[in-house]
């Protein structure tokens, strides 16, 4: 007799301590449709509410999509259904010689990816009986003695390859960045589906919404309440958490109801959108090269944008104007100890003839005397983030600016956002996350700028958050 997915969530002698409680019955429901179980009455009116489907599952699915509520148990899911897919289902018939059904689970920060595995280890731990399968633990990875295997990481496409999964689950897959390209998901998942193939495994993503775009965004516009493979699954946090006090998220919606309503509500946001396409930037880079060396006859600018700590980057771009176009000359990014850069990035001005700089006008005192050493003066700036990438678009729109063929900046101007606030503003700034950075677009839209006011303003300008 095999074990489904509700026993596995009811059953004693396995999780059914954990998940066998009110609580957890939206999320019972859901996940024995998406397998295709027979669904009781209370079931089906759970399922109706959470998939937007009114008829009853006749056949397990092959992609699960769950843009559900913060605190709503999306982890404890995920390190389920990666024990269920790794433990319950016997791929052994249909694997190579040395071959190993491996369960992916993919988050969108180590932080996360840890979580995750410790909601798993904890789980395989709990119970006896799945406890004796374990035959080696790693930080990261779990063999068991079925052929089967558990492995958790960050969401890059670069390690998904060569695998035969028996299932890959993408945790937070809304909150995916990368500074190696502005569709970090739509591209692991291409990765990971012909993995996916041999075993014919199952695709498990969960996520609170965010923007309206992405992968998620694009699967629920797509699927959601429509009958096919790909189930989709949208609820508040409170309808699969019940447990969690009302108050709570009452209190984040009177505090920001924008962010709160996809946080808790789990309502993709429409207050938030892209900036600027990557076709945008594509037009506008030339190919080659990288760096444009100094020319005579030429008047230069400068804009640095000191790093704030952490795994921001100290950067520098340089620009001039040839008629009615904005040239930018190169960008540079460095991490490391400020003083050293900070050199570095002088002598490269003094090869452009740049002998003076502007700062701004919060910035600390630090960077002012150290630029002294070096010969740069600085002088205040009027001009905040926002303020200077509203000025570039323009400059893009019409094709009046050259860019360099720097991949790292052109990602980060993609994936810059348009925020309006309460009061109607907008903002413009990269996203939210560990991974999200906008120094190189941020240094080379300041350069754009002083380049097309040459004459209104100073040479060089000095950015510091």
């Amino acid at each position: 007799m095999s074990v489904t997915i509700r026993d596995l969530m009811t059953d004693p002698a396995l999780f059914g301590d954990q998940f066998g409680g009110e609580s957890w019955t939206a999320w019972r429901a859901l996940l024995a449709g998406f397998y295709g179980l027979e669904l009781t009455k209370d079931e089906l009116t759970h399922w109706q509410a959470l998939t937007g489907r009114q008829s009853a599952p006749e056949a397990a699915h092959d992609e699960l999509w769950m843009a559900i509520g913060r605190r709503g148990g999306k982890s404890n899911i995920a390190a389920l259904l990666a024990v269920f897919e790794a433990c319950f289902r016997d791929h052994r018939d249909r694997l190579a010689p040395g071959e190993v059904a491996t369960v992916l689970c993919l988050a969108a920060d180590r932080k996360q990816a840890r979580a995750v595995f410790r909601y798993i280890v904890g789980l395989l731990n709990a119970c006896p009986m799945l406890q004796r399968l374990i035959v080696r633990e790693t930080t990261e990875t779990l063999e068991l003695a079925n052929r089967a295997a558990i492995e958790v990481g960050t969401a890059s496409f670069r390690a998904t390859r060569g695998y035969t999964f028996a299932a890959v689950i993408a945790d937070e897959i809304a909150f995916w960045r990368s500074e190696d390209t502005s569709n970090p998901d739509f591209e692991i998942l291409n990765a990971v589906r012909p993995g996916l193939a041999t075993l014919e495994g199952p695709l498990l993503c969960l996520s609170s919404p965010y923007a309206r775009r992405g992968a998620l965004w694009e699967a629920y516009r797509s699927h959601y309440g429509k009958p096919g493979p790909q189930l989709v699954a949208q609820a508040p946090t409170l309808s699969m958490n019940p447990s969690l006090p009302a108050r709570i998220v009452e209190q984040a919606l009177e505090r920001d109801p924008a962010s709160a309503s996809a946080e808790y509500l789990a309502q993709f946001r429409n207050d938030i959108s892209a900036f600027i396409t990557r076709d945008l930037v594509d037009n506008n880079a030339r190919t080659r090269p990288l760096v444009l060396p100094p020319r005579s006859g030429l008047t230069y600018a400068a804009f640095v944008d000191v790093a704030g700590g952490g795994a921001d980057e100290y950067t520098l771009a340089i620009s001039h104007k040839e008629g009615n176009r904005t040239v930018i000359d190169g960008v540079w990014g460095e991490r490391g100890d400020p003083a050293t850069i900070t050199a570095n990035y002088a002598q490269i001005m003094r090869q452009y003839r740049i002998t003076r700089c502007t700062g701004d006008r919060f910035a600390a005192e630090w960077p002012r005397a150290e630029y002294k050493k070096h010969g740069i003066t600085m002088t205040p700036s009027d001009l905040n983030r926002s303020e200077l990438y509203i000025e570039l678009l323009p400059l893009l729109q019409t094709g009046a600016i050259e860019l360099p063929p720097d991949e790292k900046a052109l990602v980060q101007f993609t994936l810059l956002e348009r925020r309006t606030g309460r009061n109607g503003r907008d903002t413009i700034d990269h996203p939210t996350g560990n991974n999200s950075h906008d120094d190189r677009c941020n240094a080379i839209a300041g350069a754009a700028w002083l380049a097309s006011h040459r004459n209104e303003l100073p040479r060089v300008i000095f950015k510091m958050y």
